[in-house]
């Protein structure tokens, strides 16, 4: 039996199908997070962005997202090297490092659901859309003690 293709391609190599199909749908990678300007560190909130479908945890405007959201980041082989608020179970950054995928991952479960089912994605934990949020200040009530 032939290996899948996150184990035998490198992710400069996949087709943009295969790409997209890393994506587990946990979601948080839309929520926002905030950047202690001392220390560098990551303090993810339970906000999502504007287009961010909670039901779903999906875009509502993945084609347009770049346009509609001035700091929605493209994900890249290159950035997902570097970005260091990906979170910890990220198919990008877990075959970025050689990492395989967990059985929960919709590519080894053949179930889209399976994350949700898992508790990996934020599905049922977000408490405001960015669109909700008057002052930057609004986002300290929406912090979480550790990654979702």
């Amino acid at each position: 039996m032939s290996q899948p293709f996150w184990k035998t391609k490198s992710l400069e190599e996949m087709s943009a199908a295969e790409w997209e199909s890393l994506c587990d749908g946990c979601g948080k990678c839309c929520l926002a997070k905030l950047e202690d300007e001392d220390t560098g560190e990551i303090h993810w909130t339970s906000v999502a962005c504007r287009l961010f479908n909670p039901k779903t945890c999906r875009c509502r405007d993945y084609q347009n997202r770049l346009a509609k959201v001035s700091d929605c980041v493209q994900l890249t082989p290159e950035n997902v090297r570097t970005l260091t608020w990906l979170p910890s179970t990220c198919a990008y950054r877990l075959v970025a490092h050689g990492e395989d995928l967990p059985d929960w991952h919709p590519l080894v479960s053949g179930d889209r659901q399976s994350v949700h089912r898992a508790g990996i994605s934020v599905k049922g934990r977000i408490t405001a859309s960015e669109s909700d949020l008057d002052e930057p200040e609004d986002y300290f009530d929406h912090m979480l003690e550790r990654e979702p």
